[in-house]
C-alpha cells in the first residue's frame, strides 16, 4: 500500500518561496492565504546571529483529527495517505482549522470553503511530482512513498536524523524535518513579535480575521526603543572624548547584556494569524442550547417537588415548552449564521460524518426538540396525560447531552490543547454548571419563592426581580464563555 508523504531538509533550504508560488499558481489560491509557506526564524544577536527557513504545510497524518471533525466527510484520507478535500461537500463551519494541530487549512475567500494541501493529487495520479517539488532549487523538498523501502524519500528518512511537528498531537504527521531545530518545529519556542520583514499584512483571510489583534498585549513586542538607543550610542562614541567613550561603552554593554538575558529565538517572517475561527456565534449557541436543556430539567424536577399531578395537570409543558423551542431555534440559527456556506447547513443531517460531535450534536438537538414538540402536542391533544413519564425518560438524557456535547466537540479540535487535554469529566462538569446557571436556578429560584409551580404565571414583584437576576447570570455567563473560546484560540499553531 503506497503512503506518500514528504521530507523537507533545513540543510539546503534557502527560503526562497519558489515552493509557496508555486503551490498558489497551480491551485490559483487566493492572496492573503497559502497550502504552503516558508517560516523565518532568527536566533542570536548581532554580530553573532543566524537565520533558518523551512516549509510548513499540510503533514498528511495517518490520524488526520481534520477528518474525524469534519461534519461532511468534505476531509477525507485516501488509500494511498493523502489526506484530500471535496469542496462541493463542506460548510464552511472551519471545525477542521480547529482540529489541525499544524494550522495546515484556510477558508478560501472566493468560494467560502476549506481548502489546504493535496500534494498535488491530481500530478501525483498522472506520476508527476507534487508543483513545489519541481521548483525547489535545491532539492530540499522530497516526496514519495514512504513505505517503499527502496525510494529516495524512506532512505532519507532511515539514513538522517529526521523529526516531526508536534510528535504528541497523535495525529502521526507524515512530513519529516532535516535537522530542523527546535526554534523552527516548536511553535512556543519563538517570540512572536508582531514585527519582522514583511509584515503589512497583519491578519490572515478568514471569517474571523477582524478578531486576529485579539491577543496584541500578549505578543512581546520589538525591542525598537533599545535598537534606537544602541544606535545612537554607537554614533555618540566615536565622537566623545576617551572619558566619555568609557562611560557610553559601559552604558552599551550594559544594554548588550540586557538583551543577551532577554533573548529568544523570533520570527522575522511567517504566515498571519487567521484570527479567532469561533467567537460570539458560538458562545451564543452554547448559552442558549444551556437555557433551553436547563428549563426542560427544571420542568422535570418541579414535577417532584410540587406532585406527580404537576407534568399531568397544568399544562406546563406547552407554556415552557414554547419557551424551550424558541430557544433551540435561536441555537439553530446561530449555528447556521457562523458557517462559511448556510445555505449547506442540511448537509450535516444528509451526508454526515458520525465520527464528528457537530453531527451528534445535530441529531442530539434535534431528537430533544423533538421530545419537546411531543409534549406540547400531548398537551393539546387530549390523550393520556401520563404519557409525559415515559416521554420524560427519553427527553431527560437528550436535554443533560444538548447542554454538554460541545465539550466533547471542543476536544476534538487537537489544535486547541486547552481544549484537548480536558477530561471527560471535566467537559461533564462544565457542561452541567453551565445548564444548572443559565437555564435552571434562577427559574427554580422564583418557583420556591412564589409558592406555585407555574413562575410563568408567578406575581411580577417576585418573578421581575429573579428575571433581572437571570438575565445578568446569562449575560456574564455568554462573556466568559466567549474569553474562554478566544483564550484557547489564541495559542501559536505555527
Amino acid at each position: 500500500m503506497v503512503n506518500y508523504g514528504f521530507v523537507i531538509d533545513n540543510r539546503t533550504c534557502i527560503g526562497c518561496h519558489a515552493c509557496t508560488v508555486a503551490c498558489k499558481s497551480e491551485h490559483d489560491v487566493p492572496i492573503g492565504v497559502n497550502r504552503t509557506h516558508v517560516k523565518y526564524i532568527e536566533t542570536g544577536t548581532y554580530p553573532n546571529s543566524s537565520r533558518e527557513f523551512t516549509v510548513h504545510r499540510c503533514n498528511h497524518c495517518e490520524d488526520a483529527p481534520c477528518t474525524t471533525i469534519c461534519p461532511t466527510t468534505a476531509l477525507f484520507t485516501r488509500e494511498d495517505g493523502i489526506v484530500d478535500f471535496d469542496d462541493d461537500r463542506c460548510i464552511g463551519c472551519r471545525a477542521c482549522m480547529q482540529a489541525c494541530p499544524y494550522d495546515a487549512l484556510y477558508i478560501d475567500p472566493n468560494k467560502g470553503t476549506a481548502a489546504k494541501c493535496n500534494y498535488c493529487a491530481h500530478r501525483v495520479e498522472n506520476s508527476y511530482e507534487p508543483a513545489c517539488v519541481i521548483v525547489c532549487p535545491t532539492e530540499a523538498i522530497t516526496s514519495g512513498d514512504l513505505d517503499d523501502p527502496d525510494s529516495k524519500i524512506a532512505q532519507l528518512v532511515a539514513t538522517n536524523n529526521t523529526t516531526v511537528r508536534k510528535p504528541d498531537s497523535g495525529a502521526n504527521p507524515n512530513v519529516f524535518y532535516i535537522e530542523a531545530s527546535e526554534e523552527m518545529l516548536v511553535p512556543a519556542a519563538t517570540e512572536l513579535t508582531g514585527s519582522g520583514m514583511w509584515t503589512e499584512q497583519a491578519v490572515g483571510v478568514g471569517h474571523f480575521a477582524e478578531y486576529a489583534k485579539y491577543g496584541d498585549s500578549r505578543l512581546a513586542g520589538a525591542d525598537t526603543p533599545s535598537m534606537i538607543v544602541q544606535l545612537a550610542l554607537e554614533k555618540k562614541v566615536k565622537k566623545a572624548n576617551p572619558r566619555d567613550q568609557a562611560i557610553i561603552r559601559d552604558v552599551m554593554a550594559k544594554l548588550a547584556d540586557d538583551d543577551d538575558q532577554s533573548s529568544k529565538a523570533t520570527r522575522s517572517y511567517d504566515q498571519p494569524s487567521k484570527g479567532i475561527l469561533w467567537d460570539s456565534d458560538v458562545a451564543g449557541y452554547i448559552v442558549t442550547k444551556s437555557m433551553a436543556s436547563g428549563l426542560y430539567i427544571f420542568m422535570l424536577l418541579g414535577a417532584l417537588v410540587f406532585s406527580d399531578q404537576y407534568l399531568v395537570e397544568s399544562y406546563f409543558f406547552t407554556k415552557v415548552g414554547v419557551i424551550i423551542l424558541v430557544l433551540m431555534g435561536l441555537t439553530g440559527l446561530l449555528l447556521i449564521k457562523d458557517l462559511d456556506r448556510p445555505e449547506r447547513f442540511l448537509y450535516v443531517l444528509l451526508r454526515p460524518n458520525f465520527s464528528s460531535w457537530l453531527v451528534r450534536g445535530g441529531y442530539i438537538i434535534g431528537a430533544f426538540s423533538t421530545i419537546v414538540v411531543l409534549h406540547i402536542l400531548l398537551d393539546l391533544s387530549g390523550l393520556d396525560p401520563n404519557l409525559h413519564y415515559p416521554l420524560s425518560f427519553i427527553g431527560a438524557p437528550l436535554a443533560w447531552m444538548t447542554g454538554t456535547y460541545t465539550g466533547w466537540l471542543l476536544k476534538q479540535a487537537k489544535g486547541r490543547t486547552e481544549w484537548a487535554r480536558r477530561s471527560s469529566a471535566r467537559i461533564a462538569m462544565t457542561g452541567t454548571i453551565e445548564l444548572l446557571l443559565l437555564g435552571f436556578i434562577i427559574p427554580t429560584l422564583a418557583l420556591v419563592k412564589s409558592g406555585t409551580p407555574d413562575p410563568v404565571f408567578a406575581p411580577s414583584s417576585i418573578l421581575g426581580v429573579y428575571l433581572v437576576v437571570w438575565v445578568l447570570i446569562v449575560f456574564f455567563g455568554f462573556r466568559h464563555i466567549r474569553t474562554d473560546l478566544r483564550n484557547a484560540q489564541m495559542e501559536p499553531l505555527l
